[in-house]
């Protein structure tokens, strides 16, 4: 009976594997991600840093921010790429490319913000070129509703009768104020992604 016993408890034991008991020094299980992060700079072109290949790893670049933002015009010889400022597509235009943060597609449907880009093209120690890139968000202060008497009611059955009407209406500013809420990751490593593979290419 003892050994029956023995044979159950080794097989249980075989059957729950080694997550069963994680170790001390890390008690949570951690399971590594489907599609790993893209160092950021990524190194691209990893040949030596020519006129020519600085050239090719500009245009692979402005190809990648083109499909997502409009580029502000500049020297391609600064090395320095900047965007106009894009407005974030949320759930209701999954048609649009973003970022893939289901967090910030959430947001952005029912908030209004703003992308731009930087991309810094730098030569690298050993070689190629390092492109180091941030997107920025930015969201739309609106200013709270404001409670604004109308004049004369429509209602003139009974002109004894004071009937004035509340509308509460929305103070559109000359100039729309965007506050910087810092960085969105997710975008970049799209972003990084899609620069790595068109430089493949």
């Amino acid at each position: 009976m003892r050994k029956m016993v023995r044979v159950g408890c080794v097989f249980a034991c075989g059957l729950t594997g080694c997550a069963a008991v994680p170790p001390l020094d890390n008690p949570a299980l951690i399971r590594p991600s489907a599609d790993e992060s893209v160092e950021n700079p990524v190194i691209v072109s990893p040949t030596a840093p020519t006129p020519e290949a600085y050239q090719a790893v500009v245009e692979k670049v402005l190809d990648s921010l083109d499909d997502y933002f409009v580029v502000k015009p500049g020297s391609r010889y600064s090395g320095e790429i900047e965007t106009l400022p894009r407005t974030a597509p949320g759930y209701e235009q999954p048609w649009k490319g973003g970022t893939r943060e289901p967090r910030e597609r959430l947001l952005a449907t029912f908030q209004s913000i703003q992308h731009y880009a930087k991309v810094s093209i730098k030569s690298g120690e050993r070689g190629g070129f390092r492109v180091y890139v941030e997107v920025y968000k930015q969201l739309e202060d609106v200013a709270r509703p404001q409670q604004q008497r109308s004049g004369p009611s429509g209602f003139r059955e009974s002109p004894t009768v004071d009937r004035t009407v509340s509308v509460v209406s929305v103070e559109a500013p000359a100039n729309k104020v965007w506050i910087p809420v810092g960085r969105d990751p997710s975008f970049e490593q799209v972003l990084l992604r899609k620069i790595q593979q068109k430089c493949r290419e």
